[in-house]
């Protein structure tokens, strides 16, 4: 029985060894453990195990904290650890620091992580600050006090400022500035031809208003590429402005005519009520007339002498009518 009893415990012992074993491989990761502690960046085990648990990537995490330490930074495996389960890149920052340590430019982890966060590529803005680089403008159109159109291009070369990426505006904001400058710049030119004899001058101008205010970017130059001439705007304005006079103008004529039009209309029906009203009162003169005479208003004698004095008018309206036409026809004999 106590043989049987020893034989038992050995096994249970056996047993919980191996599962002990197996949950101790499972969850402690004795390689990358090791490598840490040869690489002079040791991690604890109880912090691997933890990462591990909360399923963090515990390679990719002690290979950049590593990376970190033999860079010379002062970084904390906590932090990356921090930054890892806030979504961030940790590779990318890392990288980050170590580029801007290695120029000499100030960036904390704290910042790194904020940019990062934010959305920045904070790798590429270091690249940026140590190596300035040219966005290219599209084809800008302005017109000069004369009339010409003109098209210009520029070429911006920026570089990253480090302590404004969080907040600061990106490149499309550069882009429109400088475009608004070159604008404002031609605009003010008395002559198209000043301005295509002198570009500097359009660059100068620009790159004095002082455009990277607010901007993740310092402006170090502005370089006009290009500059064509386009259309006359200033005689096209003129054409249509005349056109549209020229409709204005038969516009009012138009409403004039059919001013008059009218007119002339209502004068017609005024002479024809006139006329109208003539007859009809011309019409009345025999009622009137013989109402007279059967009421002895007037004599027989009366008429008839007004008879007499409506003929011998109407013989010498004949008759001067006759001699007026004599000189007429003497001219066509």
């Amino acid at each position: 029985m106590v043989m049987l009893a020893l034989a038992g415990g050995w096994i249970a012992f056996i047993v919980i060894f191996i599962v002990a074993l197996i949950l101790a491989i499972a969850l402690i990761p004795f390689n990358i453990w090791f490598r840490a502690l040869v690489s002079g960046a040791p991690v604890s085990i109880s912090r691997l195990i933890g990462m591990r648990l909360r399923k963090i990537r515990v390679a990719m995490i002690v290979d950049a904290y590593i990376t970190g330490k033999k860079a010379g930074l002062e970084i904390d495996i906590e932090t990356l650890e921090t930054h890892y389960m806030a979504k961030g890149d940790v590779v990318k920052v890392v990288n980050a620091l170590i580029s801007a340590h290695s120029a000499n430019i100030t960036l904390n982890i704290k910042t790194a992580m904020a940019i990062d966060l934010a959305g920045r590529d904070v790798l590429n803005a270091v690249k940026v600050s140590v190596n300035p680089k040219v966005i290219s403008t599209p084809m800008i159109s302005a017109i000069a006090k004369d009339g010409i159109e003109l098209r210009s291009k520029a070429m911006v070369t920026v570089r990253a400022n480090l302590a404004r990426l969080i907040g600061g505006a990106g490149e499309e904001t550069i882009i429109a500035r400088v475009g608004e400058g070159i604008v404002t710049s031609i605009g003010s030119g008395i002559s198209h031809k000043d301005v295509i004899e002198n570009p500097d001058r359009i660059s100068k101008t620009v790159l004095d208003k002082g455009l990277d205010t607010g901007t993740a970017y310092e402006i170090l130059s502005i370089d006009i590429a290009d500059v064509d001439v386009g259309r006359n705007v200033g005689a096209q304005l003129q054409m249509d402005q005349a056109e549209a006079d020229k409709k204005i103008a038969q516009a009012k004529a138009e409403e004039r005519r059919a001013l008059a039009v009218a007119q002339e209309q209502e004068m017609k029906a005024k002479t024809q009520e006139m006329k109208a009203l003539v007859v009809a009162a011309e019409a009345e003169v025999p009622k009137a007339m013989a109402e007279a005479l059967r009421t002895g208003k007037i004599g027989f004698m009366d008429y008839y002498n007004m008879q007499n004095i409506q003929a011998d008018t109407a013989m010498r309206s004949a008759i001067g009518g006759d001699r007026h036409d004599l000189p007429k026809q003497k001219e066509d004999k």
